[in-house]
């Protein structure tokens, strides 16, 4: 498989993750909390980064980079999912409290302390709408974000090209 169809496929799975958290939100209606939000701004900007790596199809260095840029992207999303997970975890009398919608935080607050709250996670952030297989949202999501920081690494520690064995002597 080419490298340009592996960062096409990461895209396709960014695009598919999309689409999916439009479906459960516009035809299922389950509103997104903070952290609902924050997650799909990491698989978007996961996905533009695997989308140039595909357009651009790079050489090594270029390869590395977007690998990079992927571990990064998908290394916080996976940050934010996993406190997500964890706030879902906690005991009812230990989870935070609700508190102001992400666009009224936007609103009210300055950009910095909004982050602050979104990342306190709300008590919204705690509620299990939605599960498949046993597993939750967030669950799902901090997988396939540990999923696109394994493909970042090879990315970034696999040789461009051909199999190591494609250029060996015949015997």
């Amino acid at each position: 498989m080419s490298q340009r169809m592996i960062f096409l496929g990461g895209f396709l799975i960014c695009t598919g993750l999309m689409a999916a958290a439009l479906y459960f939100q516009y035809a299922m209606h389950l509103e997104p909390c903070p952290l609902c939000i924050f997650q799909r701004l990491f698989v978007i900007g996961t996905g533009l980064v695997l989308l140039a790596g595909a357009l651009h199809n790079p050489r090594a260095v270029g390869r590395r980079v977007y690998g990079a840029l992927v571990v990064l992207t998908a290394g916080l999303g996976a940050g934010v999912a996993g406190r997500q997970v964890w706030i879902q975890h906690l005991p009812f009398d230990q989870q935070p409290g609700c508190s102001y919608d992400f666009a009224t935080m936007l609103e009210k607050f300055p950009f910095y302390q909004t982050l602050r709250l979104v990342l306190q996670g709300t008590g919204d952030c705690a509620q299990i709408d939605w599960t498949f297989l046993g597993f939750s949202m967030p669950q799902w999501t901090l997988l396939f974000f540990i999923g696109f920081v394994c493909l970042g690494l090879m990315l970034i520690f696999t040789a461009a090209g051909k199999h190591p064995t494609a250029g060996a002597a015949r015997g």
